[in-house]
C-alpha cells in the first residue's frame, strides 16, 4: 500500500508514519507534504497513492483546495483539531475523520475501515462502482445561498453565481444580473460546499465560475490573467504555480 500524507506539523507527521509502519510494515510511504502547492504538484506528477491521511487546516489554506485543482481517486483519512469539516470531508473520498491528538487505535479503526471499503468494491459490479462514485462526488456542490437584501430573506441559484469574492473583509455574491450580496460564510467554506467543476478558487479572493469566464490571458512572471464577462473590482491572476491547475480545470468539461 502507497500512502501519503499532508500535514504541515512535522512533528505530527513523524508520529503518524511511525505509527503506521508500526501497523502496517508492508505500507510504503511515498510522500510527505506540508501545503496545498507542493501536495496538488505532487498528486498530478507523481505516483498515486492507495491511501492519502491528510491535516485539513494547512499552512497556506484548507486542504479541499487540493480537491479542487487535481482529481484524487483513493479513500482519504482526515487528521484535524478541528470537527466543523466533517460534512466537507466526506464529500472529498474521506473514509474516516479523526480528530487530534489521535491515538494508535484511532489510526488502527482508519485503516480496518480502509480494507473494508476495498473488499467492498472489489465485490461490486461496474454498474454498482459508477452509482456509489457518483454519490460520493465532490463535484454535486451547493445548488442556492439564503441571501439577506433590503430587510428580505431570499435564496440565489448557484448557477447564476459569476464569482463569489472577499470586499473589505467580507464576502459577496456577484450574480450574472450583476446584483450583489453580502454572505456570511467565509470564502474557504463556500470553496468547499460548492461544485469544484463549476467554481474555482483563482486566489485568496475571488472564487469563479466556469460560465463567467470570458478568456485567459498569458501575463507577467508566467501568471494568467483571467477576465470574465463581468467587469470585478481587481484583477484577476493566478500565480505560475497555480496555472497547469487552472488551465486543466479549464479543459475538463
Amino acid at each position: 500500500m502507497n500512502i501519503i500524507i499532508i500535514e504541515d506539523e512535522l512533528k505530527t507527521a513523524k508520529s503518524l508514519e511511525n505509527i503506521i509502519i508500526s501497523l502496517r510494515p508492508e505500507a510504503k510511504l511515498i510522500g510527505q507534504y506540508q501545503g496545498i502547492e507542493d501536495s496538488v504538484a505532487a498528486l498530478t506528477e507523481g505516483p498515486q497513492p492507495d491511501l492519502i491521511f491528510m491535516d485539513i487546516q494547512l499552512a497556506d489554506g484548507l486542504c479541499f483546495e487540493i480537491f479542487k485543482s487535481v482529481k484524487i481517486t483513493c479513500p482519504v483519512v482526515f487528521c484535524t483539531a478541528y470537527d466543523e469539516y466533517s460534512l466537507e470531508a466526506f464529500k472529498s473520498n474521506g473514509v474516516d475523520y479523526i480528530l487530534k491528538p489521535f491515538s494508535k487505535d484511532d489510526i488502527k479503526v482508519a485503516l480496518r475501515k480502509v480494507d473494508e471499503l476495498k473488499n467492498f468494491f472489489q465485490q461490486k459490479t461496474s454498474s454498482d462502482l459508477d452509482a456509489l462514485l457518483s454519490r460520493l462526488n465532490p463535484s454535486s456542490g451547493k445548488t442556492s445561498f439564503l441571501v439577506f437584501k433590503n430587510q428580505k430573506y431570499t435564496t440565489i441559484q448557484t448557477d447564476n453565481i459569476a464569482f463569489f469574492y472577499i470586499r473589505n473583509d467580507a464576502t459577496s455574491i456577484m450574480a450574472f444580473d450583476k446584483q450583489e450580496f453580502a454572505l456570511s460564510q467565509s470564502l474557504d467554506q463556500i470553496a468547499a460546499s460548492v461544485s469544484s467543476k463549476q467554481f474555482f478558487r483563482v486566489n485568496r479572493q475571488y472564487l469563479v465560475n466556469f460560465k463567467a469566464i470570458k478568456e485567459v490571458e498569458h501575463y507577467f512572471l508566467r501568471k494568467l490573467y483571467v477576465k470574465l464577462i463581468i467587469e470585478t473590482p481587481d484583477k484577476l491572476l493566478i500565480n505560475k504555480e497555480k496555472s497547469h491547475s487552472f488551465l486543466s480545470w479549464m479543459e475538463d468539461r
